[in-house]
């Protein structure tokens, strides 16, 4: 063997060792890769349980609430709950089919900052605002905005207000999936920190106007006067809804018995579907 075909053959063999080596050290990077299941996969495992639910049954119930258009596998939950993958854009299904509500899901994603990141990047997705002369895709229907808007500057006094100029977009499949008609959606602006870390000040929501019957735990949008109130709302014994905020810490709960409803003017707008955050 010549000198130059022997050098070709040392530098062949010398990265045959090389790729030898890489493909080791990755095999190693996979074997070891982190499976611990995050705290919302371990609140979704503990409550399936309690069900007494296979994962094939919570894939069938979460495709039930997806409809015919997405699909979700029991290989893919299993994965979820097993922490081999540690996100799910399916949260908001898996939750709703195990009766889990967002106070509680918000509540183990707030206990990992990197499983509160990745859960508000699975619930909170980017909405895009158009104008009037927009034309409107043929799936797509334009939801009203209702804001706070101060009566005259400096006075202090508002009132809820539709914004004519700029309203949201949302596909009827979406909407329909979600259980909500067209005529009954439209979103409301967040203000102020009372709802963080879930919703802050300026986050918008989506509001079905159709559910205003309390469930306990779920999330409303509440009209107190002339402010435009996101809340938790439970109901009490005797009558009467009693307000939680995520910040319990600055905004305790607030209880509101059925005669204080009518004297402080609160109604239910509707019930929350579908919310944003853009900071």
């Amino acid at each position: 063997m010549s000198p130059q075909n022997t050098a070709c053959f040392v530098f062949i063999q010398q990265g045959r060792v090389f790729e030898a080596k890489q493909r080791n050290l990755y095999a190693s990077r996979m074997t070891n890769k982190d499976r611990t299941p995050t705290p919302l996969a371990a609140l979704f495992k503990q409550r399936r349980k309690q069900r007494k639910w296979s994962q094939t049954l919570i894939a069938e119930h979460v495709r039930s609430l997806l409809g015919p258009e997405q699909t979700f596998s029991q290989q893919t939950y299993a994965a979820f709950e097993s922490g081999e993958t540690k996100h799910t854009k399916f949260a908001i299904q898996i939750a709703q089919a195990l009766g889990i509500s967002m106070e509680e899901v918000a509540a183990v994603s707030s206990a990992s900052p990197s499983q509160s990141d990745s859960t508000q990047s699975m619930l909170l997705t980017p909405i895009e605002v158009w104008d009037d002369d927009t034309p409107l895709d043929e799936d797509e229907v334009e939801v009203p905005l209702l804001k706070e808007v101060e009566l005259s500057a400096g006075s202090g006094r508002t009132a809820i207000q539709e914004v004519t100029r700029s309203k949201l977009r949302f596909g009827r499949r979406t909407l329909r999936r979600m259980g909500v008609e067209p005529e009954n959606a439209v979103c409301a602006t967040v203000t102020g920190n009372s709802m963080e870390p879930v919703l802050p000040d300026g986050s918008t929501v989506g509001v079905d106007k159709g559910k205003t019957t309390v469930k306990d735990g779920d999330m409303y949008v509440l009209r107190h006067g002339d402010h435009l109130r996101v809340k938790l709302l439970y109901r009490l014994p005797r009558g009467g809804v009693r307000l939680r905020s995520f910040n319990r810490d600055e905004h305790p709960d607030e209880e509101y018995p059925e005669i204080a409803l009518v004297e402080e003017e609160i109604t239910i707008i509707g019930r929350v579907f579908w919310y944003s955050v853009l900071r």
